[in-house]
């Protein structure tokens, strides 16, 4: 194994640094989920390095070396430093295929700027658990499928196709002209999830951490739903909401089979 090339307890994740290991594993076309690079370096090794992942539409962050010193737990990374998905990214296609080889109305996720890679993991567990054709995240300020991904999931991260896509509120338009409707989750909603119908093909829209689903994407939205909550505390973490709207989903589905 090439020295550049790390996978400990300790990052929980895959990682590649320096000029060459980096440029090499692009050329290999390895399953990349992120390049870091440190602000301000503008060496042509970095700049060819930038236009193959342009190319390839790998998510590139500029970031402060310390991030990297972080990440690697070093400073002998020369700049860069990349992260490498767990398992491959797949397409729309690959999801509709999916739910036509189940005899389905295609049943898709969409997490709008999950950046938690545990909650992402979670979700990803419940979508597949419970029958979901794909899930599909945003490319930038979302979490990726990283190793933690894939071992929160519990290996379901390799069981469902899961699209990385660079504009949602573009995605969400296109899957409307395909015949999906698309409901998001959103707690100030005057519609409950139980009201929702679910027999059509749709699409649950699943907000960050923080801001829930922004403004744009839920101006796409057909519908807006929420838990009904009965307690003093009116939110719930992002990957339990997800699970509770899921299993509505599927619940109300079966009910209709």
């Amino acid at each position: 194994m090439h020295p550049a090339w790390a996978s400990s307890a300790t990052f929980n994740m895959n990682l590649i640094y320096g000029k060459n290991p980096v440029r090499e594993a692009l050329r290999a076309n390895k399953p990349f989920d992120k390049i870091y690079i440190a602000s301000g370096i503008k060496t042509q090794g970095i700049q060819t390095i930038l236009e193959m992942a342009r190319k390839r539409d790998i998510p590139v962050r500029d970031v402060d070396r310390r991030k990297l010193i972080e990440l690697v737990g070093h400073e002998n990374h020369q700049g860069i430093v990349a992260t490498l998905s767990a398992v491959e990214y797949s397409s729309i296609d690959d999801v509709f295929e999916r739910a036509a080889e189940r005899g389905e109305k295609p049943l898709i996720a969409i997490l709008d700027e999950i950046q938690d890679p545990h909650n992402l993991g979670a979700i990803i567990r419940s979508a597949e658990a419970l029958g979901f054709h794909g899930i599909i995240i945003s490319k930038n300020r979302s979490a990726g499928l990283s190793q933690t991904v894939a071992k929160t999931s519990a290996g379901a991260s390799s069981h469902i196709p899961v699209v990385r896509v660079t504009n949602t509120a573009q995605t969400i338009e296109a899957l409307k002209s395909d015949g999906l409707w698309i409901a998001g989750a959103d707690q100030d909603a005057s519609d409950s999830i139980e009201d929702l119908d679910v027999s059509m093909p749709i699409a649950i829209v699943i907000g960050g951490e923080e801001k829930g689903i922004r403004r744009l994407v839920k101006e796409k939205c057909d519908y807006l739903v929420r838990i009904p909550m009965h307690g003093h505390i009116n939110s719930l973490n992002a990957s339990v909401a997800a699970a509770i709207m899921f299993w509505e989903v599927i619940k109300k589905r079966d009910r209709t089979a």
